[in-house]
């Protein structure tokens, strides 16, 4: 499909970015691999994508911010930010399970304007512009359109042993469990967001995420027709890391769900 200037400026940079994971992906037994807390890994592999999504991006984009889960914020007084996860889904890299992604969003005053995702290992690439629509390789993407929280697949995350909140989020799920068709946890925030604004997850929710693991599947979802936010609309969704999204109906059940009391 034919991209505008900024999607061809996203697209090259992640595609480029993938093609060194997937050299990585396929050499695991060479990789060099560093701890960076309870089951929170940092590899060669991410800190090299990182490099090329930041060098590819200036280049091309020279001036803007950038917000890199590695690196940190890069603040150049700009209206425009990037936001860069470089891999998205690092356990299940680490044990060759072909669900990660790269994922790159744009800001421009705040808001989000341009997001792609991209999982090199399956070759599928989902981009979204803000106002243009969001698409998995040429295809338009729409959230699923069930309204019955117990007909519904939802995604979720599950943290670590060693992570707060772990019993919460444990007893969260044990009571959303109950009340859907099925519950899935990908290992990637970014792919759970994909997924869902192509029709795959019908609702996600999940805690203490950061805004790289987020900024591109948010646009994604809500361009693909869905609605995604904190549940609780008082709060930011960047600040509490908690959020929540679905179509219309699911996403409003959903909200309800997760900001219910939790039993004692």
């Amino acid at each position: 499909m034919a991209y505008s200037a900024l999607m061809n400026v996203m697209v090259q940079a992640v595609t480029k970015a993938g093609r060194s994971l997937t050299r990585d992906f396929n050499e695991l037994e060479n990789l060099q691999v560093s701890s960076k807390g309870p089951a929170d890994f940092v590899s060669q592999a991410d800190l090299k994508s990182e490099k090329i999504l930041r060098e590819s991006l200036d280049k091309a984009r020279p001036g803007y911010s950038f917000l890199l889960e590695e690196g940190g914020a890069i603040d150049r007084n700009s209206s425009y930010r990037w936001i860069i996860d470089p891999l998205d889904g690092t356990t299940n890299f680490l044990h060759s399970l072909p669900l990660f992604a790269v994922s790159v969003a744009l800001e421009q005053d705040g808001q989000l304007v341009g997001g792609v995702i991209y999982n090199p290992a399956q070759e599928e690439l989902y981009t979204a512009e803000k106002g243009k629509g969001a698409f998995l390789n040429d295809r338009r993407m729409r959230v699923a359109g069930r309204r019955d929280l117990d007909m519904c697949l939802v995604a979720t995350g599950i943290p670590a042993l060693n992570r707060k909140g772990h019993s919460q989020s444990l007893l969260r799920q044990r009571e959303i469990m109950s009340r859907v068709a099925g519950l899935r946890a990908t290992g990637s925030a970014a792919l759970n967001l994909a997924y869902l604004a192509a029709g795959r997850f019908d609702g996600y929710f999940e805690e203490d995420l950061k805004p790289w693991d987020i900024a591109a599947g948010m646009l994604m979802v809500r361009e693909a027709g869905g609605f995604v936010s904190e549940p609780d609309p008082t709060k930011s969704l960047y600040e509490t890391g908690r959020i929540v999204a679905g179509n219309e109906a699911i996403h409003k059940q959903l909200c309800g769900a997760v900001t219910k009391p939790l039993p004692s």
